[in-house]
């Protein structure tokens, strides 16, 4: 039976993703720092887990892990620290990279030596459109998103000789809480300096129908997920939303400063 190792499952598309898993009958470990909520998830076994504790994540690959080695593992935890580059603090900065990155990176070294032994193993890492091309006042979630892009590159040409695949899951705008609790991030840290009319724009943005037009449904993203974790030959990259692939050809062929000012005009900035 395929045993698979989800973070993120105590909510939004990680917690939809373990649904789905389990409901086809593999066993799947639900983690994340509380695990009340992954506990009403049916067949899903609850793992705590703290991503920017080492200690925590060896404990958590162990408790996944007794019952055979991880087959699947599925990076679906984070967050998005927004503000401006000048203005959010170094430590602020260093815990976002510890949970999308490092934290993520973390996991991937504690199951690769099984999957490696097996001679299997898939590893799914949830990254963003956010990942492809950047905007002002997120640069350290992009920077973060840019780097698990990059990693996971790497990874792929490293363990597929060990028979291990990884694939990356590309969301633009998804309906869950998370752009919530980046406004909120931003509103701390930008709202009232420099950057505050800018700030303010992006949080008019977020709250506009705009957005609300291309939000993916957490279920869309989540069988997307289950998709690259399962299907036989994955791509390398699955993107989901309207206009997600327009807007990575649009970052890759205008020029930078013509991108830049789609950038402001999309945004509202001045």
């Amino acid at each position: 039976m395929t045993n698979v190792l989800i973070t993120g499952a105590s909510s939004g598309i990680g917690a939809r993703a373990a649904e789905i898993l389990a409901g086809r009958g593999m066993t799947v470990h639900g983690a994340a720092r509380g695990t009340t909520a992954i506990g009403r998830i049916a067949g899903v076994v609850p793992v705590q887990l703290d991503l920017t504790d080492q200690d925590s994540i060896r404990r958590a690959v162990a408790d996944a892990t007794a019952s055979g080695p991880i087959d699947v593992l599925i990076n679906c935890a984070g967050y998005g620290e927004f503000g401006s580059v000048e203005e959010t603090s170094l430590a602020d900065a260093r815990a976002q990279l510890e949970v999308n990155v490092l934290g993520a990176v973390g996991l991937i070294q504690a199951v690769l030596p099984g999957m490696r032994e097996a001679g299997r193993g898939r590893i799914v890492n949830v990254s963003s459109l956010a990942g492809e091309f950047a905007a002002p006042l997120g640069g350290w979630y992009h920077a973060s998103k840019f780097a698990l892009e990059a990693l996971s590159d790497s990874l792929r040409g490293e363990v597929a000789r060990f028979g291990v695949d990884v694939t990356l899951v590309q969301p633009s705008y998804v309906a869950t809480d998370w752009h919530d609790n980046a406004m909120e991030r931003l509103e701390q840290t930008s709202a009232h300096g420099p950057y505050a009319a800018m700030a303010a724009a992006m949080r008019r943005y977020f709250a506009g129908p705009g957005v609300a037009r291309q939000m993916s449904s957490v279920d869309a993203v989540a069988e997307l997920v289950a998709k690259a974790a399962t299907t036989s030959r994955p791509r390398t990259r699955y993107r989901i939303g309207p206009g997600a692939n327009i807007a990575v050809a649009l970052a890759t062929l205008l020029p930078d400063r013509a991108f830049d000012a789609m950038t402001r005009k999309q945004f509202g900035y001045a």
